[in-house]
């Protein structure tokens, strides 16, 4: 087991731990590098990270630091492979070098969360490029590392985060992805409750997966769970503590308009579409689509129809520019806009929205119904 190696000033206030995760005083250290990088200031949690890297050179956690600075920037549009390289090469080393410290201590949680914590990270972008033989051996592995890290929830909320992921998705995806079925049987059974609960220990008590552990969360609440509340609480949390990172100011943007708080739904849209503006860092053409939607729902709810015909249009910009025309979002502002030129008498127009749905939408999908009602109806 790899004994975290404080500075010399650090122990004598800090009693050294067995895990470097466990050592307060490098925590303290670098909590401003990790709030910088989920606050997308890159440059200053960088410099930070290749500061740490000089002093533990054999220990994962600094690529892995660096790897989630670059997830961060391909999470706010995964359709861009911008990052993609030099993101799995930071990851790349980090397996490496935890897989070094676990091929020399086979009980090393922590070696074991670092290497699920990678292979779950590479599996879900290569996921994301529909490399599904890769990314199914990096989830298989990350499955397997995920299982070992486990059962230190006592010890460090840290390693709590394996724990609860595990509990829920080991149930998750079955019940999603049935052909995933015959890997996980060769795991124990989880529970998805348990795994919500662990969750959120992990987002109150632990450091370097807090954020990480509400960010499931938000997610979670707001599509699986059907708690909308719940997602508008932690993603409020996370955007008046990281005003700055896009993907939160969306989130945020997203839940004030499900649990129906309309108007500042439309306020933080609206800033969103000014940082576009801009050129703030991070904020493009996805957030761009999602606050345009928002804005084009509010003024189409108070009967504002050139501001609501405005703003579905500005979706379908966002949306052809970010190359997501199979979203919800611009397949429904396709559909509004045909309904707007129907109430304007243009016919012609409201046919060719309508066929663009056609075009984009799988067949089962609610727009795609939509379209073809509308076309049947109206005689287009």
């Amino acid at each position: 087991m790899v004994k975290a190696q404080s500075a010399p000033s650090d122990s004598l206030f800090v009693k050294a731990s067995p895990y470097l995760l466990l050592d307060r005083g490098l925590q303290y250290r670098i909590t401003k590098s990790i709030n910088s990088m989920y606050n997308f200031d890159f440059d200053v949690a960088e410099r930070d990270f290749k500061v740490i890297a000089y002093q533990y050179p054999d220990h994962p956690l600094p690529d892995f630091l660096m790897a989630l600075s670059y997830w961060w920037r391909i999470e706010v549009d995964v359709t861009n492979e911008k990052y993609d390289k030099i993101f799995l090469a930071y990851i790349d080393r980090a397996n490496e070098k935890a897989e070094k410290l676990y091929d020399e201590d086979k009980t090393n949680k922590e070696a074991a969360f670092f290497l699920a914590a990678g292979y779950g990270f590479q599996g879900r972008l290569l996921s994301e490029r529909k490399s599904w033989t890769r990314a199914a051996w990096a989830g298989r592995n990350a499955l397997k590392y995920m299982e070992l890290s486990r059962g230190e929830e006592e010890f460090n909320p840290e390693l709590l985060l394996g724990d609860a992921l595990f509990n829920y998705f080991s149930v998750w995806i079955p019940e999603n992805y049935p052909l995933l079925k015959p890997i996980l049987a060769l795991f124990p059974k989880g529970n998805k409750q348990l795994g919500l609960k662990q969750l959120e220990q992990v987002a109150e008590n632990a450091f370097y997966t807090r954020i990480e552990a509400m960010y499931f969360l938000f997610r979670l609440y707001a599509s699986e769970e059907k708690k909308p509340y719940e997602a508008l609480r932690i993603s409020e949390y996370l955007n008046e503590k990281f005003p700055n990172n896009p993907y939160f100011h969306r989130s945020y943007a997203r839940h004030l308009y499900t649990v129906g708080r309309w108007t500042e739904s439309l306020r933080e849209s609206e800033e969103i579409l000014r940082r576009i503006d801009a050129k703030q860092t991070g904020y493009e053409s996805n957030s761009g689509r999602y606050a345009a939607f928002y804005i084009a729902q509010y003024y189409d709810r108070i009967g504002n129809r050139p501001e609501a015909k405005k703003y579905y249009l500005k979706t379908l910009s966002y949306g052809e520019e970010s190359e997501s025309q199979e979203s919800g979002y611009y397949l429904h502002s396709l559909v509004e806009l045909g309904k707007i030129a129907l109430v304007e008498k243009n016919k012609a127009l409201a046919k060719e929205y309508f066929k663009k749905v056609k075009k984009y939408a799988k067949r089962k999908h609610p727009a795609h119904q939509a379209a073809r009602d509308f076309i049947k109806k109206n005689k287009l």
